[in-house]
């Protein structure tokens, strides 16, 4: 049943609570479960913004019990929620949490998830509106979706919504086959593939930063901006995820998704309207416009590093091809740079720089927008003139800062770099499942990603991908805890640029203002 489509202003309205619903989670005694979504769900629970009327059916192989399941959540709950977990409200909550265990290749455990559910569903007088999310492995989504008909639980009278995380495919051919079978059960306005980074809060801002202030759109353009820098810096290695991670890298696990949605984020043109399919319309026009890069010109524009030992906040980590479950041999990347060029009227000749990379000097992300430089003929003799930037901090900071150019208190004349900065404290924001999932409910699927958005996004990874596994693009070693291999500084200095140092480096700009009725937390 296709969706109604829901106005985006909303989103920067007063949160509403949602319609009465049953969320099916597959995979509900993982490590997604624990850490994020049953945080969020308890978040949006004391929030006031779930329904009344509403059931949680956890399912997994494990053969849980429902007490020692509704056990499992709460010590979740006390690990990872974002607020103290009330007690009252863990009693109320725990009362809409129920558990069928499944094995997700047998139509028998199938038969018995659907009468768990049609039973809840007539206790709780609950409409027959499902939300089916898959927090497990990739290569079980088609073998989920297909035991659902086949039990009879897609065919409800109400909505239905599937609601999917990454990986969604590995290369453009497994993402249409993939794509093909959901959509054999599943219209493409019902499934919502999930990408965590567009419900970050500064994430979301961009919008508002850009289209809400007459300041920065006339000059959001190549005729003001010199380039655009993305960053996305971890300090872990792979952790646990050695398996998943050495198939996929850097490339796949976030440049495909993470790195593209905050290049479409800022790149995009303004939509007709504040409505989901306008917004996403914008999105795809900029990938559409996205130089993609032959195999010959991949090694020019791209530079791939893994990391090797060294220390993190000054205890000593192993390289990546010394950690448990990677081969010694491995030539897989930890970290991505890449130069992008959007071939539209409005980015033409503008640099788009991205860098991704684990057992970085610091986890942070931020997007930095250099503008021009103005002539020196005045202000060259004395002082620090730097060009004119706009940072948005996206983690763990939230906020933006601009710096500017002034005159130093004195009577020196000498010129140097202020900030005006606006910053606000993460804890206050809501963390980027509940926004999704809020919006994954209520059937906004505006922070989702549409399957033009994933296609047009393998057919610009794929050839890069490619050279990867062939070795055309050489593997440069960087010490952990540093900034990635100097090849990534290389890629700039050869356009007489320099990335700009982020949240935890040494700062470049040595006096900062405050905005006015705004500091800093």
């Amino acid at each position: 049943m296709p969706r109604t489509e829901l106005s985006h202003a909303t989103m920067f309205g007063t949160a509403h609570a949602l319609p009465p619903h049953t969320f099916i989670m597959f995979g509900a005694t993982g490590d997604l479960a624990r850490r994020k979504l049953f945080p969020a769900l308890f978040a949006l629970y004391q929030n006031g913004q779930l329904p009344a009327q509403f059931a949680v059916m956890g399912t997994a192989r494990t053969p849980y019990t429902l007490p020692a399941f509704r056990a499992d959540v709460r010590a979740a709950l006390e690990s990872f929620a974002r607020c103290p977990v009330d007690a009252d409200a863990w009693a109320d909550f725990a009362e809409h949490l129920f558990y069928c265990p499944v094995d997700v290749r047998s139509p028998e455990d199938f038969s018995r998830l659907r009468e768990a559910v049609t039973d809840i569903e007539r206790r709780f007088d609950l409409p027959e509106q499902r939300v089916f999310y898959l927090a497990m492995a990739p290569e079980l989504f088609a073998d989920v979706v297909i035991q659902l008909q086949g039990c009879g639980l897609t065919a409800a009278r109400g909505w239905r919504r599937l609601i999917i995380e990454k990986p969604f495919g590995r290369d453009l051919a497994s993402a249409e086959r993939l794509n093909d079978q959901l959509q054999q059960v599943f219209e493409e306005a019902e499934i919502y593939r999930i990408d965590h980074y567009l419900g970050k809060e500064m994430v979301q801002n961009i919008e508002v930063l850009r289209f809400a202030n007459s300041i920065f759109e006339p000059v959001w353009d190549n005729r003001s901006i010199q380039n655009v820098q993305i960053t996305s810096s971890e300090t872990v290695g792979v952790e646990e995820r050695a398996g998943y991670y050495d198939q996929a890298g850097a490339l796949r696990d976030m440049v495909q998704n993470h790195m593209l949605q905050m290049v479409m984020m800022v790149a995009m043109e303004p939509p007709s309207r504040l409505k989901t399919e306008a917004i996403r319309d914008e999105k795809v026009k900029v990938l559409r416009s996205l130089r993609r890069l032959s195999g010959a010109e991949v090694a020019s524009h791209v530079v791939r590093g893994q990391y090797a030992s060294g220390q993190i906040a000054g205890q000593a980590v192993p390289g990546y091809c010394s950690e448990p479950g990677v081969p010694a041999d491995s030539r897989t990347e930890t970290f991505v740079a890449a130069r992008l060029w959007i071939d539209n009227f409005r980015w033409a000749g503008v640099p788009f720089y991205i860098r991704t990379g684990k057992r970085m000097a610091a986890k942070v992300t931020e997007i930095v927008i250099q503008f021009k430089e103005l002539p020196r003929m005045y202000f060259n003799q004395t002082g620090q003139l730097l060009p004119n930037r706009l940072v948005i901090h996206v983690h763990p900071e939230e906020g933006i800062s601009i710096q500017v150019n002034a005159k130093r208190p004195g009577t020196d004349g000498a010129v140097v770099p202020v900030a005006m900065e606006f910053g606000q404290a993460p804890d206050n924001s809501p963390e980027a499942y509940e926004r999704l999932l809020y919006d994954g409910i209520r059937g906004d699927s505006t922070f989702f990603t549409r399957w033009d958005e994933v296609s047009l996004a393998w057919k610009f990874v794929d050839p890069i991908a490619e050279s990867f596994r062939m070795n055309r693009v050489p593997l440069a070693l960087y010490p952990a805890g540093s900034w990635g291999p100097a090849a990534s500084d290389q890629l700039l200095a050869a356009d007489d640029a320099r990335w700009w140092p982020l949240t935890g480096q040494a700062p470049a700009i040595p006096e900062q203002v405050h905005q006015a009725g705004h500091p800093l937390d």
